[in-house]
Formats: structure tokens, C-alpha cells, sequence
């Protein structure tokens, strides 16, 4: 399994469970559903398209003024979505959505905005609750297509929408996918691109025409492991006009459009190896039937995180407590109570801000708070960092979804290993100095369908020591027992990768392609 695919399979679970009301990850349909299912025959042969149908003088429109990127216009449907048309007329009218973000998004896929919580959780229609936008065969999901997201039908629309970028299909994989569109939505397809499977799940009001340039540069801003922008994409402004005749430009080929090329990342020094002074207070994690895990504590840069793990353990918090999800190749999680994640608070109660510092990174060891969707909802769980080893290959596939890295930092995952695209995201606070060999072990536990261990795996006691110039062991590979292991490791993924590339090669035309669909152009919303 490639580990972009590994992002998105395990992206979920290194945040508490309260997220996944909102987000599952890249591997799930907008609605929560599974809209292949759903989309064998969604469009009306008989119905022509009339996303690129040109305005009148007068008309209204929406122009959506991006901070940092531009502005986006779009047509507005009345005759097809009127209640669709009017709900967001009314929002912007009311100044609903200056200045929320762009709480999602996912290249050749959409960007995703309107909740003013920013977390995919929150919003409602003008008329407060939400309201049924419908479907009508007449709009697609095109490129530059705006639409409500919902939880599961159009009677959930409410103030949240996305706008389409999407890929582009052929008619070879729209019929494999049991896709039936018109012929006329098939070229749109074929020559535009946009996300077909969802064509009658959701109500499609709008078409971008002036400013698709400035949607697919921002679908290209790096995200985390729920695909929240890590810089926040705002909308400074959302304001009603009126259409005057300007230039239509509906398709990406009538800009002069190239990708943009980032700028290095700021080669920031990377901290997390740093050795701890005699008498620096440490904490030791001892796992019944594994021994102890020690970590370093980095109060300079997380110092509400530290400060809170300490209370907390001070407390006896997390005393007898279990590590209730385990992915292996990624993380171990725990510091629930209820061991469910669902629970835990902070040594003050409820949640905290620990923010992040960017010296401190997802290396192997990392130690780091899980969060629902920002680090203001930081608790009392936290998770180790197991992660892989990275390569440049590696790398540049990451880069084509948007994320970048300093040379130190690529320095460190080729080295020591870790899951990088959780930076910036996540309170890192500690990295294990010694004991990694334990972290390593436990990753490997039986789990069931929830990533739950199917034994417990209890953390016996936590206590708070002074540093006495032991031996600091930061990578897997300075534990002699780690290396046979790591070299069966590598046997094995040469073996799985053996052979997941001999059963795509039998079946290229069928599950292949199905799969690149489903894990890499599917999202939750709400």
C-alpha cells in the first residue's frame, strides 16, 4: 500500500471521535454515503446542461473576494434551484459568510466553505435549521460548479457549499463506474472534468465564470490529515451584484493557467532530538507487560501542552488508562478514560489551546496531543508517532497535493521516519528518548475494524522524574532487537508490493481504476 493511500485510509484516527460526526477522511462520499452506489443513472438523458449557459445583463451574481488569491464570480440558477439560489442570496446579503474559510478541501476534487465554526460542523439556511435545495438534471457537477454539501439528502442543506474542480473522465470510465449521463454531459466530462457520482445527491446552484483560475490554485494549498487547509483560505468578502457583460470565462483552458510553483519552505531548525540537561524533568510511561517508555518534554515550545500533561500525570490522570487505537506505520493513541475516544479532559477542564511551533515535527517518537479539528480542542488524549521512513519520491508525491518541506525536515522523516503531513496541525509536545523499541512493538497489536486493540494495552503508571544522563536512543534503529525486525519489515512490503502490483496489472481496467476513484475523489461533509 502506498502511503499517500495510507494518508488517507488512517487519516481519521489520530483526532478524538467527535470529528468523524464531521470528516472521515478522503475515502467517504460528501453525504457520508457511498454515492457509487447511487450514481448509476442520476441524469436525465433528455436534459440538456445548462451550467455554461450565459447570464443576462442584470442578472444576479455572487463575487467572492479570496485574501491572497483573487476574486471568484459565479451565475446563480434560479430557474432550476431557486430555493438554493435564494438561501445564499439572502446569506451574503446578510454578511453570513465574510470572513469564514475554506474548512476543506481536496485537490481534483472541490473546496469546501460556509460553516462558521470551520470545522464542517456548523451552519444553517437564511431561514435558520436547514432546508431541501433538490436536484434538477438540467446542472451538473462540472468544473467551477457550486453546490450545497449535506448530510445524506438535499433536505439538509444549509449554508455550506463546495465548489467543483474535479478531473476529468472519459466515457470508457464513466460506463465502468455504471455511470449513465447524457451525451452532452459525458463531453462536459470528457473535456472539463468535475466530480460525476454526484450528480442528483446534491443541489447545484451556481457556475463559477470569471475566476476558475483562482479555484484550482487554491485546491492546491497543503492540508492536513482532514484535509483542513494548514493556512486558512478566507473569504474577506461575499457580495450580491449583477451581471454587466463582461467576458464569460466558464473553462480552465480560457485562462492562461499554469500550476503555481511553491516557494521553499523556511528551513527552520527541527528540535525534536535535542538532549535533555542533568535534572530536566522528564516523564516515564510504564506499559504493563511491555516496561517503560521515557520522553522528553519541550516546555519552550509547547508550554500549555507540557504543562498540561504534567498536571495531568501529577494527578495519577492516566494511571491504569489503555491505548484505545492503534494504526501500525502511523501512531499509537490514548489518555481517554472512557477509552473510547470520545473522552478526556485537560488538567483544567474541558479543552485547551496548545497551538504548534514548527521546531517540533511528526518524527518516529513524536508525542502529541489528538485534537477534533484544531488545536483549541487539545484534552487529555495524545498519541506517539510510529510512522515511515520517507523517500524523494515520497516527497514529491506529497508536493503534488500541496504540501511542502524544508530541507531539515525532510532531513529528519528520510531518516528517522514519522507521518509528516500531520505537522501544523497537532500539538507535538515530547519525543521518546528511550523505549522506542516498545512504541514499535505495540503498533503491531491485533485491532478490530475500529483500529481497537483486541487486548488491552494498559499504561500501568506515568510519573514525572529528572533526567540522570541516561542513554538517549531516538531512532528505531539504535535498539539491536529493532533491526532484525526492521529488516523483516522491509521483506514483507516487498513482498505486499510484489504482489499488489501483480493483481493491478490482472485487473488495471476494473479494480484499479475503482479504487483511485473511491480513495482519491470521495470526502465527508458535516
Amino acid at each position: 500500500m502506498s502511503k499517500l493511500k495510507r494518508i488517507a485510509l488512517a487519516a481519521f484516527c489520530c483526532v478524538t471521535a467527535v470529528s468523524m460526526l464531521a470528516s472521515c477522511g478522503k475515502d467517504l462520499a460528501l453525504s457520508g454515503e457511498d454515492t457509487a452506489s447511487k450514481a448509476s443513472d442520476t441524469s436525465d438523458a433528455a436534459a440538456d446542461v445548462m451550467n455554461f449557459t450565459a447570464p443576462k445583463n442584470g442578472d444576479t451574481i455572487i463575487e467572492i473576494n479570496f485574501k491572497d488569491y483573487g476574486t471568484v464570480k459565479f451565475r446563480l440558477f434560479p430557474e432550476y434551484a431557486d430555493k438554493g439560489v435564494e438561501n445564499f442570496v439572502e446569506l451574503a446579503k446578510k454578511g453570513y459568510y465574510d470572513g469564514l474559510t475554506f474548512h476543506r478541501i481536496i485537490k481534483d476534487f472541490m473546496i469546501q466553505g460556509g460553516d462558521p465554526l470551520g470545522n464542517g460542523t456548523g451552519g444553517e439556511s437564511a431561514w435558520g435549521g436547514k432546508f431541501d435545495g433538490g436536484t434538477d438534471p438540467h446542472l451538473i457537477h462540472c468544473a467551477g460548479a457550486v453546490a450545497y454539501a449535506n448530510s445524506g439528502s438535499t433536505a439538509t442543506d444549509g449554508s455550506q457549499f463546495y465548489i467543483v474542480t474535479g478531473t476529468t473522465y472519459t466515457a470508457g470510465d464513466l460506463a465502468q463506474n455504471n455511470i449513465h449521463l447524457s451525451d452532452t454531459a459525458t463531453e462536459i466530462y470528457g473535456k472539463d472534468g468535475g466530480a460525476p457520482w454526484l450528480d442528483g445527491n446534491y443541489t447545484v446552484f451556481g457556475q463559477v465564470y470569471e475566476g476558475l483560475d483562482v479555484i484550482f490554485n487554491i485546491q492546491r494549498t497543503a492540508t492536513d490529515a482532514s484535509d483542513k487547509p494548514l493556512e486558512d483560505v478566507v473569504m474577506e468578502s461575499v457580495k450580491v451584484g449583477t451581471y454587466n457583460g463582461e467576458e464569460l470565462r466558464w473553462h480552465l483552458s480560457d485562462y492562461d493557467y499554469q500550476e503555481p510553483t511553491l516557494a521553499p519552505k523556511e528551513n527552520i531548525d527541527i528540535v525534536n532530538f535535542t538532549a535533555p540537561e542533568d535534572g530536566e524533568k522528564i516523564v516515564t510511561m510504564t506499559i504493563k507487560d511491555h516496561g517503560d517508555i521515557k520522553i522528553k518534554l519541550f516546555p519552550e515550545y509547547a508550554d500549555k501542552g507540557v504543562e498540561n500533561f504534567l498536571g495531568l500525570t501529577e494527578k495519577g490522570y492516566y494511571d491504569g488508562l489503555i491505548f484505545h487505537r492503534i494504526i501500525k506505520d502511523f501512531m499509537i493513541q490514548g489518555g481517554d478514560p472512557e477509552g473510547t475516544g470520545l473522552g478526556g479532559e485537560s488538567m483544567w477542564g474541558g479543552s485547551f489551546d496548545g497551538g504548534t511551533d514548527p521546531h517540533l515535527i511528526h518524527a518516529a517518537g513524536a508525542v502529541a496531543y489528538a485534537n477534533s479539528g484544531s488545536t483549541s480542542t487539545d484534552g487529555s488524549q495524545f498519541y506517539i508517532v510510529t510512522g515511515e521512513v520517507y523517500t524523494d519520491e515520497d516527497f514529491e508525491g506529497l508536493a503534488s497535493y500541496g504540501y511542502r518541506f524544508s530541507d531539515n525536515e525532510k532531513n529528519v522523516y528520510s531518516t528517522y521516519g514519522g507521518d509528516p503531513w500531520l505537522d501544523g496541525s497537532y500539538t507535538v509536545f515530547g519525543q521518546v528518548f528511550d523505549g522506542l523499541d516498545i512504541v514499535f512493538d505495540l503498533q503491531n497489536a491485533d485491532t478490530d475494524e475500529n483500529d481497537k486493540p483486541l487486548e488491552d494495552i494498559i499504561i500501568e503508571s506515568v510519573q514525572v522524574a529528572e533526567y540522570d544522563g541516561s542513554e538517549l536512543r531516538w531512532k528505531i534503529t539504535d535498539y539491536p532487537a529493532a533491526e532484525d525486525t526492521t529488516e523483516n519489515s522491509s521483506e514483507e512490503e516487498a513482498t505486499e508490493a510484489t504482489e499488489a502490483a501483480e493483481e493491478v496489472t490482472a485487473e488495471e481496467n476494473t479494480e484499479a481504476a475503482e479504487e483511485e476513484t473511491a480513495a482519491e475523489e470521495t470526502a465527508a461533509a458535516e
